[in-house]
């Protein structure tokens, strides 16, 4: 008979189904294995058969009657990217952490895994402040719900628990946290408007394309814009992407005439030149707000808060130039 091992479920275990905790936990074991031995009884939960959709709570007990060389060749490891790159806090608490996202930083690591991003800078922050011991869990290691290309900045939204994690992503799901964009466009924009078409790819070109009738492979985009100020033929404008496309912000901007200043793929060049003083390689855009709505569970509290990144270097100078702000 095998010896047992058993796992202690923690607090960053909890909340999820046993044959998923088992598939991460046994990271190298095919599906069907795990899905064979809770059928075998080869795995119990708290000395009892187990069923796959089972959902795990702290406290509770995993037995594995297996052998220590078959958990040793299944087992996988919590891999940690040591980053030496110092994120910019907005806002933190024991369950969520939010971060400024500056231009050219990738948001998770690159092939490489050399690349500095918030993901890695993040998890080495939390080790380096103990919100987070890797030695401490079996499977949980922190992340983030939301993503920003390599050269737009703003808020980045990251979990530090199981539960946060699980409450942030269901609350983008549903869209109980609205996020805002700020941009700036050539013209005039005078008042609020309300962007309704369809987009669809061109992956030859890597690009978008808008079209008002919804043909075969397009996707319906809503893009609610407006106006902060105008000042000197520019308009800085507040954008809520109500539907999340690629590159949806920018071509819906491109297609009503009003180009983002530094978009190299959907701008104007002659515009963009009168911007390469200030450095300006690419789109000037940033998520700079997010306000939390009807949120519930664990981060209740966050209901109705309202968050904002700043603008640094670049960004603050031609907002400065631009509009005396």
């Amino acid at each position: 008979m095998n010896k047992v091992q058993e796992i202690i479920i923690g607090e960053n275990d909890g909340g999820q189904r046993i044959d998923r905790f088992l598939m991460k936990y046994l990271s190298e074991a095919p599906r069907s294995f795990i899905f064979r031995m809770i059928r075998k009884k080869n795995i119990e939960l708290n000395r009892s058969r187990t069923k796959p959709e089972e959902m795990l709570k702290e406290g509770d007990k995993i037995q594995l009657f297996l052998a220590d060389d078959t958990i040793e060749k299944f087992r996988g490891e919590i891999e940690i990217n040591k980053s030496e790159f110092k994120i910019d806090i907005i806002y933190e608490d024991e369950n969520i952490i939010l971060i400024n996202k500056p231009i050219g930083v990738l948001s998770h690591s690159d092939e490489d895994g050399e690349a500095d991003n918030i993901v890695d800078g993040m998890i080495s922050y939390l080790i380096e402040t103990e919100a987070y011991n890797p030695d401490d869990e079996h499977n949980f290691i922190p992340g983030i719900c939301n993503r920003l290309d390599r050269n737009t900045s703003g808020i980045i939204i990251g979990g530090k628990t199981y539960e946060a994690l699980r409450e942030l992503n269901k609350a983008i799901k549903e869209d109980n946290i609205e996020r805002y964009y700020k941009t700036i466009v050539s013209g005039k924009i005078e008042e609020e408007l309300l962007l309704e078409d369809y987009l669809i790819k061109d992956n030859n070109e890597n690009k978008v394309e808008i079209m008002e009738e919804n043909l075969v492979g397009s996707k319906k985009i809503k893009t609610k814009i407006k106006p902060i100020k105008y000042m000197n033929g520019y308009t800085l404008l507040e954008v809520n992407l109500i539907t999340g496309r690629t590159h949806q912000i920018r071509a819906h901007l491109q297609s009503i005439g009003r180009p983002i200043i530094g978009d190299r793929k959907y701008g104007d060049k002659a515009i963009n030149s009168e911007f390469q003083r200030y450095g300006l390689k690419d789109q000037y855009l940033q998520a700079y707000k997010i306000v939390f709505k009807n949120i519930g569970g664990q981060l209740s509290y966050l209901d109705k808060n309202i968050y904002k990144a700043h603008s640094v270097g670049i960004l603050e100078k031609i907002e400065t130039d631009l509009f005396n702000l």
